[in-house]
């Protein structure tokens, strides 16, 4: 096996809706929500994590691969392939060669371990776009709003409980960037395609069934060509 490329893929990611992805900050400040964003440590700029995107799109593929059945609820791993048909199992080693997998034993394991190789994908952490930040800035407007969200009492038809969540407007613009390792001239893109067509059709972050974190891309390029056009012929039908 002989590492024979690294391409790297880029472009922009627009929010459709307003998107949550959660700091873990559990700590209530006065003035503040009680469900904050996540922000890059130094500017306080909301990000996209590199992690948020690799998890929600293995996720996401491997629901549509069927093997979500096979690994009781767990990542796809290697001891797991054996249990996938002749399809699924060729289709799995693909994921695995994007994503990764943690080897779980020795043996016929070891040996599929050894054909699968090193992870290929890189996902890396996505900024807010200078031009967003900078139009913002000049029209006066925070970089996040706050969602106040109530529970309803059926019976009496009043608001109780009320929350309010930290989101990224609807409009705002990421720096999408990741890197692919390519082995023996492989060609693995199609699968990438298709998990970035899922993620524009399933959302991102948090409280998606509430209308949070619909993403769309706005450009995409590989090695500095336009490849948007290959999410559009990404086969729905076999999709969703």
């Amino acid at each position: 096996m002989q590492l024979t490329a690294i391409r790297k893929m880029t472009g922009v990611l627009e929010l459709v809706t307003g998107l949550h992805i959660g700091s873990g900050n559990t700590e209530m400040h006065i003035g503040g929500t009680d469900n904050p964003v996540i922000k890059h440590p130094k500017t306080q700029e909301p990000y996209i994590p590199g992690s948020s995107l690799k998890g929600k799109i293995r996720s996401l593929l491997e629901w549509r691969l069927g093997v979500v059945a096979h690994t009781d609820g767990k990542p796809l791993g290697f001891g797991h392939v054996e249990r996938l048909s002749a399809q699924e199992r060729e289709e799995a080693k693909t994921l695995l060669k994007l994503f990764g997998g943690a080897p779980e034993g020795a043996g016929t394991e070891q040996a599929l371990v050894e054909e699968i190789g090193p992870t290929r994908l890189a996902f890396w952490d996505c900024p807010l776009k200078r031009d967003w930040v900078e139009e913002m800035n000049r029209r006066n407007l925070l970089l996040t709003e706050t969602k106040m969200e109530n529970m309803i009492d059926r019976i009496h038809g009043v608001a109780k409980h009320p929350r309010n969540t930290e989101r990224v407007p609807a409009g705002a613009r990421f720096e999408f960037a990741l890197t692919i390792r390519v082995h023996d001239a492989e060609d693995l893109t199609p699968m990438i395609y298709e998990g970035l067509k899922l993620l524009e059709l399933t959302g991102l972050g948090g409280s998606g069934s509430r209308g949070y974190g619909k993403i769309r891309f706005t450009s995409l390029n590989l090695d500095g060509q336009d490849v948007l056009g290959k999410l559009s012929e990404v086969n729905l039908a076999e999709v969703v």
